[in-house]
C-alpha cells in the first residue's frame, strides 16, 4: 500500500490510497479523508471501535481504539490500541496494545493519563494510569489497583468531567447481555478530584436507572453511552443517544449531588438532538458559551433509512441549553451509506479549532470497509475555525442532502 499525503475542505489532512482496478488494470485513486492512524482491513475480521483522544501537559496528542469483531478478543480479553503523536496530529506512532481494555476513554487528570472502560464486551468497570506518555500501563489486578465494579458494564470514550471538586463519567449496565439497548439502565460514577483513582473504594457508582419500552410512544429501544454535563444553571446531566426508529432524539438524566440519585421524566427530558441515535460526544466552550457535538446527522435525502445505520454525515451541531440545537455546518460526507461512515467521534478543543479522532469506514485495496458500522480506519481530523462555520461551509453542496441552500 502507497500512502501520499494531500489536502482537502476546512484544512483536513487526507491520505491517498492506490489500489488496483480491475477494469483496465488502472489503479484506483482513494482517498481517506483525515490522517490515518491505524487501519484494519476487513480481511482481518478485525474492526476498529471506540476512538479516544487527549492531550498531555507537553502538547503530545494521544489516540486510542478498541478491536472488535469475530477476528477480535472482544469478548474474553479485550483489546486496546494506543498511538502519540508529537507534531499536532500530522503524523502517528502505536506505542502500545493494551489487554482487558475497552470502550474505554483517554483523559489527563492532574497531569497524568488515565484510560477507563470495560475489561471486556459486558465486562466489569476498570481503570489504569499511564506514567510514560502511554507506551506502559498498570494492570487492574484488584480494588486497589484499577479494578472498579465488577458486573456487566457497558459505556463508550465519553467525557470525563472535573465539577466541585470531583470528577464524573457516564456508564451503563445491562441485565441482559443478549438483549441491546432495552437491557441498559443509565448510571454514573464519580470520584473526589484529589483521590487515587485507582482504588476502587473511592468511587460512588450510582443507582441503575432502567428505561421503559413503553416511552416515546413505544417507540423506545434503550439509552446509552451517556455525556457528562453541567447546564447553565450548575445541574449536573447525562446527556444520553436514544434508540428510537426515527432517531434524532436525546435523553436528558439528571444526576443528584451525592453521585447516586438518578432522575428522568419521559414527558419532560427527551429533547430533539440530531443525530441522537448515534454516539456522541458534548463538551461546552466558555468562549462561545454554548455546547458543541459532532454527530451523525440524518440529512433529509436519508430519511426513511433506519437513523441508527446512517453514519456518512458528520455534522457540527451547537446549543445554549442542551435543549435546542442548531445543526452549523456538515464537516464530512459521503454518499454511501452502506459502507461509509465517519462515526463515534471522541474530540477537544484546541484554541480555535476542533480535532478530532473518529471511527471510519472507507475505501481500501482490501475491497472497503465489512459495512458501514464495522469500521477499518482510525482517523484523525482537524476542523479550523469551528465557532465560524456555517452550512454555506460544508464539505458538500447542501443540495446533495435534499436542502435548499437558502
Amino acid at each position: 500500500m502507497m500512502l501520499q499525503r494531500g489536502v482537502i475542505c476546512l484544512g483536513v489532512m487526507a491520505f491517498a490510497i492506490s489500489a488496483c482496478c480491475p477494469v483496465g488494470g488502472e489503479p484506483v485513486r482513494k482517498t481517506v479523508p483525515g490522517v490515518v492512524i491505524d487501519h484494519s482491513p476487513q480481511t482481518s475480521k478485525i474492526y476498529i471501535g471506540s476512538p479516544s483522544l487527549a492531550v498531555l501537559p507537553d502538547g503530545t496528542y494521544v489516540a486510542s481504539h478498541d478491536e472488535f469483531g469475530p477476528g477480535s478478543t472482544e469478548h474474553e480479553r479485550a483489546k486496546t490500541r494506543v498511538f502519540i503523536s508529537k507534531d499536532r496530529g500530522e503524523s502517528w506512532q502505536h506505542v502500545a496494545d493494551v489487554e482487558g481494555q475497552f470502550w474505554s476513554t483517554l483523559f489527563v487528570h492532574r497531569g497524568r493519563l488515565y484510560l477507563l472502560g470495560t475489561w471486556s464486551h459486558y465486562g466489569n468497570l476498570v481503570i489504569r494510569r499511564s506514567d510514560d506518555g502511554g507506551r506502559t500501563w498498570t494492570s487492574p489486578e484488584d480494588e486497589k489497583s484499577g479494578l472498579l465494579a465488577k458486573g456487566r458494564f457497558h459505556c463508550a470514550p465519553v467525557p470525563v468531567v472535573e465539577y466541585n471538586g470531583r470528577i464524573w463519567r457516564a456508564v451503563e449496565d445491562t441485565t441482559n447481555p443478549r438483549q441491546w439497548g432495552r437491557s441498559f439502565r443509565a448510571r454514573t460514577i464519580s470520584a473526589p478530584a484529589n483521590a487515587d483513582l485507582l482504588v476502587a473504594e473511592n468511587w460512588t457508582l450510582s443507582d441503575p436507572l432502567p428505561g421503559d419500552s413503553s416511552w416515546l410512544g413505544g417507540r423506545f429501544g434503550g439509552f446509552l453511552e451517556g455525556n457528562i454535563v453541567i447546564d447553565p444553571a450548575g445541574e449536573i446531566l447525562n446527556v444520553l443517544r436514544v434508540a428510537c426508529p426515527e432517531g434524532g432524539k436525546a435523553a436528558v438524566v439528571h444526576v443528584g449531588r451525592d453521585g447516586r440519585m438518578l432522575r428522568f421524566d419521559p414527558d419532560q427530558d427527551f429533547v430533539d438532538f440530531p443525530g441522537g441515535a448515534k454516539k456522541f460526544t458534548i463538551r461546552f466552550d466558555p468562549q462561545s458559551q454554548r455546547y458543541w457535538s459532532l454527530v451523525n446527522w440524518v440529512p433529509p435525502k436519508y430519511q426513511g433509512l433506519d437513523a441508527a445505520r446512517v453514519r456518512n454525515t458528520l455534522a457540527l451541531v451547537a446549543s445554549r441549553d442542551l435543549r435546542h440545537w442548531e445543526i452549523r455546518s456538515v464537516l464530512l460526507h459521503h454518499p454511501d451509506t452502506q459502507r461509509h461512515a465517519f462515526q463515534y467521534p471522541d474530540w477537544l478543543f484546541d484554541g480555535d479549532d476542533i480535532i478530532a479522532a473518529i471511527r471510519t469506514a472507507y475505501d481500501d485495496e482490501a475491497g472497503g470497509a465489512h459495512n458501514a458500522h464495522d469500521a477499518n480506519y482510525l482517523t484523525f481530523h482537524r476542523f479550523k475555525r469551528f465557532r465560524e462555520l456555517t452550512m454555506r461551509d460544508s464539505v458538500v453542496p447542501l443540495a446533495e442532502l435534499g436542502l435548499t441552500d437558502k
